[in-house]
């Protein structure tokens, strides 16, 4: 393959940073013998210090747009890829020409950098954006080899009372408590484990109530998801699952550890379910 001069500088930089890369500092990896691999992308909220100097947005909305306890839940697979860095250093959950928000609209209109980043400083945030996907290809070949088939629990929460904290929240027409993100799949092929996985979710209860879980309402999944299709369309199913944040009030970070609890438990019992479907494949 042949580079343009500007896409060779770019790798040639990537490749540079990457040697300086401390896999352990930027991701932590479980292996098990399971055909099941949860994965966590957001739930960090360390950043390298030479960035903080840069932001403008404060500690409190930052920690309000990640993705708390979804790695307790990607957990409960027991082989599983939690990433330690905030998704405001890199966003493994997009492309690498869109993994760091320049403008407001990249990120919820809010303002995250007092003045632009030094091209030094961003290579080195894009290096870690390489390592990961290097990392999670790598981890998939492992085990297709080993399984044939594997499935992804790719797990987020999702805000929804985005007015403000004396606003009313999000309809909740549009906004399911667990919305499953299937868009970049072979659906049909992958029905066995998209709907005996969804139909499991659905029948669970949690504080007394059935849990509202459909497809595709307002997430249909992001780069991680795209990614794994399109490399391994007929050997890996990605389930980009979004969680609102009805267990705990995303304005003031209070959080029922009953209702986290009950959904670690709520995944934990898919897990027989899916890998049976797969069987069905």
């Amino acid at each position: 393959m042949t580079l343009h001069p500007q896409n060779e500088t770019r790798e040639m930089a990537l490749a540079t940073h990457a040697l300086r890369i401390i896999p352990d500092l930027l991701w932590r990896v479980q292996s098990d013998s399971t055909p099941v691999l949860g994965i966590c992308l957001h739930s960090g909220h360390d950043m390298r210090p030479e960035l903080i100097p840069f932001l403008a947005i404060d500690e409190e909305t930052r920690i309000r747009e990640e993705d708390p306890f979804t790695d307790y839940w990607a957990e409960a697979c027991a082989s599983h890829i939690i990433a330690r860095r905030s998704r405001f250093e890199v966003d493994h959950n997009r492309r690498i020409d869109q993994a760091i928000c320049v403008q407001p609209s990249d990120c919820w209109n809010l303002t995250i950098w007092k003045r632009p980043i030094p091209e030094s400083i961003r290579e080195r945030s894009l290096a870690e954006h390489s390592a990961f996907y290097r990392m999670i290809d790598a981890t998939l070949d492992g085990l297709v080899a080993q399984h044939g088939k594997v499935v992804i629990y790719d797990v987020h929460s999702y805000n929804h009372r985005r007015a403000g904290p004396d606003a009313p929240p999000a309809e909740a027409a549009f906004n399911p408590d667990i919305n499953i993100g299937t868009g970049s799949m072979e659906r049909e092929y992958w029905a066995p484990v998209v709907d005996l996985f969804m139909d499991k979710l659905s029948q669970s209860r949690l504080t007394g109530r059935s849990l509202d879980v459909r497809e595709n309402v307002n997430f249909r999944g992001g780069y991680l998801a795209q990614h794994i299709h399109d490399r391994y369309p007929r050997q890996a199913c990605v389930l980009a699952i979004e969680v609102k944040k009805f267990f705990m009030d995303e304005w003031t970070g209070v959080t029922d550890l009953d209702q986290v609890a009950g959904l670690r438990t709520t995944f934990e019992d898919t897990i027989p379910i899916v890998i049976e479907a797969l069987e069905q494949v």
